[in-house]
């Protein structure tokens, strides 16, 4: 695994932001049995989640990025670099942060460009936002964190289904001399991409009429090719294996011991995920020290790591606190971070209306429809 260690960059402030459509396992249990869902509420500690029908990742960071900018109080004319990290970007092309940074009102001037990342996304989103801006020549960044996970789940893929939430994050870092000292540590095996993936809708798997159909796999769900494939057993296992020597590993190159951190905040993968590799990681069971803020949202991808935060640790707007945050999964990929973290602006998660918002694009004519010639 690969440690770095960076310096004068401290985050000010964090927003999130998810639908406030609500789905319950009361829901779910409609589609997957009532036995079924009390058995993943046990495991998972999901029993209800934030989703969007409508909503689009940007949809949810704009919101964030607009009520964090005020919050702060940074014009937009300071900023010089926004970062989209999301699997569930709006179009194939072009990049979602061009988009935000025209609907934001940035200036021209602004860097702009996404990182195709999930669950490992925000730790490997502020690795890139704090490199760049160490260098001292950029000021001031945007990370902008989300994903629609949900709207890419098989309407009957109980594996999936009351799992994930929606939700978009933005956070605000600045260069700041004299900051304490970020550590990152991180580390990437592509054999595991066959576990988790997404197969049809890109150059590898063009998306054809077949990759629309849904029918039963191997497993016994029924999905599309287009559909979200997760085999839970194999994700447990590479979260198990490889996550607490990654943890070990980041205090050791921070110079922390165990009793100096005050929280870890892990992707909220699930409960009994969370729990496991705590207990591999001997943090005591009768604190609070392991962050777990899945209630009410579900799996939020590349957000939930901001999310939990807001959600469980609202202390950070006055104090300090040391923090380590790991996120980890698709890919596979992990990323895990040690830092001092606050005092930070960090409001209450937002509840945004999953209302249809216009594209970019549908005004264009060039998109209309034209049969050919001689169809009946």
């Amino acid at each position: 695994m690969a440690s770095v260690r960076i310096e004068d960059v401290k985050i000010v402030g964090l927003v999130n932001a998810v639908p406030d459509r609500i789905r319950t396992w009361e829901d779910d249990a409609k589609q997957f049995g009532v036995e079924e869902m009390q058995r993943v509420v046990k495991n998972t500690g999901v029993s209800r989640r934030s989703v969007a029908e409508h909503l689009c990742t940007s949809d949810l960071c704009h919101a964030a990025a607009e009520h964090l900018l005020k919050q702060i109080g940074w014009a937009k004319d300071t900023i010089d670099l926004v970062v989209m990290v999301t699997q569930t970007p709006d179009y194939p092309s072009p990049a979602t942060a061009c988009l935000l940074q025209n609907r934001l009102g940035l200036p021209v001037s602004v860097a702009a460009f996404d990182v195709n990342l999930g669950c490992s996304g925000y730790t490997y989103g502020l690795w890139i936002v704090s490199s760049l801006l160490a260098a001292g020549k950029l000021k001031r960044a945007l990370l902008l964190a989300g994903d629609v996970v949900s709207r890419a789940a098989a309407p009957l893929d109980r594996s999936v289904v009351p799992l994930f939430g929606d939700a978009g994050s933005a956070t605000a870092v600045e260069y700041t001399p004299g900051a304490s000292p970020i550590v990152f540590e991180m580390g990437t095996n592509g054999a595991g991409g066959v576990y988790l993936h997404t197969l049809a809708g890109a150059s590898k798997h063009p998306i054809t009429a077949i990759d629309l159909v849904a029918g039963e796999r191997r497993d016994g769900i029924t999905r599309s090719n287009q559909h979200t494939y997760m085999n839970g057993a194999e994700v447990l296992t590479f979260a198990i294996t490889n996550v607490p020597p990654m943890i070990e590993a980041l205090r050791t190159a921070a110079g922390w011991n165990a009793s100096e951190v005050d929280y870890y905040v892990f992707h909220q993968a699930s409960r009994f995920m969370l729990k496991n590799i705590g207990r591999c990681l001997r943090i005591p069971g009768n604190t609070n020290q392991l962050v777990i803020g899945l209630e009410g949202y579900g799996n939020t991808s590349s957000a939930s790591i901001p999310l939990a935060m807001n959600d469980q640790l609202s202390e950070l707007n006055t104090t300090k606190r040391r923090i380590v945050m790991a996120g980890f999964g698709i890919g596979w990929s992990w990323c895990a971070v040690a830092l001092d973290l606050g005092p930070i602006v960090m409001p209450a998660v937002l509840r945004i209306p999953d209302l249809p918002c216009p594209g970019e694009f549908e005004h264009l004519k060039d998109h209309e429809f034209v049969e050919p010639p001689g169809t009946v």
